[in-house]
């Protein structure tokens, strides 16, 4: 039974790699980095000022987010290459067209995500942010 007066249980954080799916604060691991969902493609890279938990300043200095793009463009070839062999595996090497229109298509459609936790990797590997479990 809940009354009136009870509190709410407090969040618990989990570990730095739910927290980095889940595209949480690095430094809490509670509080939202994103202020709309992936595929709201008019908002789609805004991030949060400050985290809502530890007033963290998201954007570490002007151009930070750049370096992201090279995770980005990681994250894309290991894709494409990932996506040629299935295709060459399964489907018997098809044609060219096959392999663009099924690599282009999955591109599309993955690349908010991309674009997303390609920020989220870059505040987390360079940041210099430690996690504060006392939060």
């Amino acid at each position: 039974m809940i009354t009136p007066d009870a509190k709410p249980a407090p969040v618990k954080a989990g570990t730095a790699l739910q927290a980095l799916v889940a595209c949480k604060c690095p430094k809490c691991r509670k509080g939202n980095m994103f202020t709309h969902t992936a595929y709201n493609l008019s908002h789609l890279g805004d991030l949060h000022d400050r985290c809502s938990v530890c007033d963290l300043r998201f954007e570490i200095e002007p151009g930070f987010y750049w370096g992201a793009m090279y995770i980005s463009y990681a994250m894309t070839v290991g894709i494409s290459v990932l996506l040629s062999l299935t295709l060459w595996w399964y489907a018997g090497n098809p044609s060219i067209w096959t392999y663009g229109a099924i690599i282009g298509g999955f591109l599309i459609v993955v690349s908010p995500l991309m674009l997303r936790y390609s920020r989220v990797l870059m505040l987390y590997l360079f940041g210099s942010i430690t996690y504060d479990k006392n939060l």
